[in-house]
């Protein structure tokens, strides 16, 4: 392994294992709870068990928020691999949804006047287990004996390759937390209907499409993974879930028996996340071909297939 090190923020999504597996140091922001409880954000369900996280979440969710570390937080994490020599590349979740990023790059600014290292801030344009396969990915090119500057450039040169393919069940409780664009046709609940989202060139999720019950929509999400990803074979797939653990289950034999990917993995979204997702999320995470700028093609691919015939 390339003696440099990798982090992430805690919005990744990457539990302890698989940070620990790939050689990841998270950065954890902060969560407030009901009552104003603050606490930096945790990657488990000991504190708070899952379903009443998010049964608690639906009923108020103005009384959850988050916030990213501050520039004291990630300078002190930076210190750790920097006090030892050691560059980092250091990713964060999608500016267009946090100040994380500029908050980092102020801490490298704090940090590499301190220490002789370079540090590389990326903004990944992503968020929850589409930004925590990408420092898995990262962290894959580190172990092919990549240098620093080699994996910093794969970074940003493939970050728009990450495809995010699933349904939000509420899209009023996104749009109100600012993680969704274009939505107003679909605000709501909206009975039998799920709206299908995928990453946009501004690192947000935008409703690409909307499918009349699970079994179009599994049919069509299918059939636009199969057009939009490359080499599945090779590759990792992780589905993201917020309390739709039997779908996701669901979603992952489809995977498995269409694709026949390496391995899939379901993963909880958890609070730092989870709390401007909300209950209902149900998604899978890939690479793929570049995600056009305004995403025509992914539309015109999606809706191909919802208009389908059974």
């Amino acid at each position: 392994m390339s003696n440099f090190a990798i982090m992430a923020d805690g919005t990744c999504d990457l539990t302890k294992e698989l940070a620990e597996k790939y050689g990841i140091i998270i950065v954890p922001g902060h969560l407030v709870f009901p009552g104003n409880n603050e606490m930096r954000a945790f990657l488990d369900w000991n504190t708070v068990p899952r379903d009443e996280f998010y049964a608690d979440l639906k009923k108020r969710p103005d009384e959850y928020s988050t916030s990213p570390a501050n520039v004291e937080e990630f300078a002190e994490a930076m210190e750790g691999p920097a006090s030892e020599g050691k560059d980092i590349v250091l990713m964060t979740i999608s500016s267009s949804m946090s100040g994380a990023y500029n908050f980092a790059l102020q801490a490298k600014n704090v940090i590499t006047a301190k220490y002789n290292v370079k540090i590389t801030v990326i903004d990944s344009m992503r968020f929850g287990p589409g930004f925590g396969l990408m420092a898995i990915h990262a962290s894959l090119q580190r172990d092919r004996g990549k240098s620093v500057e080699e994996v910093a450039a794969w970074v940003e040169e493939n970050k728009n390759r990450f495809h995010q393919a699933g349904w939000l069940d509420d899209l009023s409780f996104v749009a109100k937390k600012g993680r969704l664009t274009h939505a107003k046709a679909f605000f709501g609940a909206l009975a039998g209907v799920k709206p299908i989202g995928e990453f946009d060139y501004n690192g947000m999720t935008t409703v690409i499409g909307k499918a009349k019950g699970a079994k179009k929509a599994y049919a069509a999400l299918l059939s636009y993974i199969e057009g939009t990803i490359e080499d599945p074979q090779d590759q990792v797939i992780f589905i993201a879930q917020t309390n739709r653990l039997p779908q996701a289950e669901e979603y992952k034999k489809l995977i498995e028996e269409r694709l026949h990917p390496k391995a899939v993995y379901i993963k909880d979204v958890y609070p730092s996340c989870g709390i401007n997702v909300g209950p209902g999320l149900m998604a899978a995470y890939y690479v793929g071909k570049p995600i056009s700028k305004d995403l025509s093609f992914e539309k015109e691919l999606l809706n191909k297939y919802l208009e389908a015939k059974e």
